[in-house]
């Protein structure tokens, strides 16, 4: 942690950046629920959060990995051509979680009886409400996560961008939640209205 006391804005990069690196790990559980032990998944939480993620994010974010660098010019851009770009983790936090989550659910497979018809309904949501609840405690914590990814409000464009992301953050999850709702009661058998669905 050399150079935090000369330079105090670290401190909030680092915490800033660890909570996105926990996100990542959190991403895996969800797939993972049930079926590993939790020796096996803190195990593969660490490779991930100590290995992949940092990599991941230096090729992205840091400015000089292969994704986002400047060029001789002081242009942004990667081997690619075009500079990778991504605001609050939406690029690098999920790809990262994601394919970790695919692999560690390829691993430890699906749940024991999951598609057998005998037992496809203990799979159902137990409690909607809470469902509903978890998803609005979410749906708040983003409103901090992201518009705060701008990390600064000095400035009336600053504000402006944050409140762009807040507007973004809001009418994204609800076109989204919406289009499954619709597609769930009028189009996908068995055509029911899910709640679920639409929090998810």
């Amino acid at each position: 942690m050399g150079g935090f006391w000369n330079d105090k804005k670290k401190f909030r990069i680092w915490l800033f950046q660890g909570t996105f690196c926990a996100t990542g790990g959190t991403i895996v559980s969800g797939a993972m629920a049930e079926r590993a032990k939790l020796k096996g998944f803190a195990i593969f939480t660490i490779v991930m959060t100590v290995l992949i993620y940092p990599a991941v994010v230096y090729w992205t974010w840091s400015g000089r990995g292969f994704l986002n660098y400047k060029d001789e010019n002081g242009k942004a851009v990667s081997v690619f051509g075009p500079p990778f770009l991504d605001f609050a983790g939406s690029g690098v936090v999920h790809m990262v979680g994601g394919v970790a989550a695919f692999f560690g659910a390829l691993i430890v497979g699906p749940r024991k009886g999951r598609f057998n018809e005998e037992e496809a309904g203990e799979f159902d949501a137990h409690s909607i409400p809470f469902c509903v609840l978890g998803t609005f405690i979410l749906f708040f914590g983003w409103y901090g996560f992201n518009p705060g990814s701008t990390l600064q409000m000095h400035t009336k464009e600053d504000g402006y961008a944050a409140g762009l992301v807040a507007v973004n953050t809001t009418l994204a999850p609800c076109v989204a939640g919406l289009l499954v709702f619709f597609l769930r009661a009028k189009v996908v058998p068995p055509r029911l209205l899910d709640v679920g669905g639409f929090c998810n």
